[in-house]
């Protein structure tokens, strides 16, 4: 138990005196950014505890209670920080719960998407060929078309194959494939251009001299070396999937009403922006603004601290 937890101290101070925690900390925009997209997380993980209300608990709705406005204003009820909306659903409680579906869809088509392109890219560049070349002139047919094009494509053809009354229940993984299924090509482009470079190494050829099969000198001895700009991809890409995400649901194809993600939320809200109700847009707009915003700055400053050429 002593070992391990020395082992483990040590790595923090390891961390601590890398030339990585350091970038970190001499940069004020990034400490920020960490410290937003920390709050956030924290809010989405633990909104069952942390909400005021429950919005899916019809019980607890009054509808006398709708429309309220945030609690500095006048008229307003303090139990509702951010107030309500036409439902009587506290818009604070509504955007924690919002959060956790869009954060769980940007993560996991996130996942999805790096899975799939690092293994084509890996495929690809490691065998070459007619194998290389199909998974290539696939990504360049994918990259002539805007993603959220065939992002939409791809949601149609999904909801077209699943029953009308499983369309609510199967919103998440219509979602999580539409977007996954989109982004992978950035990844396999990448990593293929890394391994292209890699299965030249000596590494790599002393492996097959030995009688390495190509499976595992893919995944032992090549696959390590490619990930550095994997992680920068899919850092930045998360801001782009919640992003892709709000936009499927404020075009009506993402998550239902029953289910609001932030983009749920704002389209519902959008309804009533020129009404005076203005509450119920803004701060879910302002939420998801400051979540990709967060996401970007990080992305990018891990992106140039782990270019060797910007030491």
């Amino acid at each position: 138990m002593t070992m391990s937890d020395t082992s483990f101290a040590g790595r923090l101070r390891s961390f601590a005196d890398s030339d990585l925690f350091y970038s970190f900390r001499r940069s004020k925009t990034t400490v920020i950014a960490a410290a937003a997209l920390a709050l956030l997380f924290f809010g989405a993980i633990f909104a069952p505890v942390i909400a005021p209300f429950d919005p899916f608990d019809i019980a607890h709705l009054n509808l006398l209670d709708s429309e309220l406005p945030p609690a500095w204003m006048e008229g307003s009820n303090s139990a509702y920080w951010l107030g309500t909306d036409t439902q009587a659903r506290d818009v604070l409680s509504s955007i924690l719960y919002g959060l956790r579906i869009s954060l769980f869809v940007g993560f996991a088509s996130v996942i999805l998407a790096a899975v799939l392109g690092v293994f084509l890219g890996l495929v690809g560049g490691f065998v070459g060929g007619i194998v290389d070349a199909v998974i290539m002139r696939v990504a360049d047919v994918l990259l002539s078309f805007p993603a959220i094009l065939v992002a939409l494509l791809i949601n149609g053809v999904m909801r077209g194959i699943l029953p009308a009354n499983q369309h609510e229940s199967a919103a998440i993984l219509v979602l999580v494939l539409a977007i996954g299924l989109t982004n992978w090509v950035q990844y396999a482009r990448t990593v293929r251009g890394s391994t292209l470079v890699e299965r030249q190494r000596e590494y790599v050829q002393a492996a097959r001299t030995i009688g390495v099969g190509r499976l595992r000198i893919m995944l032992t001895h090549i696959l390590p070396n490619v990930l550095g700009p994997v992680l920068v991809i899919a850092t930045i890409n998360l801001g782009m999937a919640v992003l892709t995400e709000a936009t499927l649901s404020f075009l009506g194809v993402g998550m239902p009403a029953t289910q609001p993600s932030l983009g749920t939320l704002i389209r519902v809200g959008n309804e009533y922006l020129f009404s005076g109700i203005w509450w119920v847009v803004i701060f879910p707009s302002a939420t998801l603004a400051v979540l990709v915003l967060a996401v970007n700055l990080i992305g990018d400053w891990l992106r140039d601290a782990l270019n060797p050429k910007l030491r």
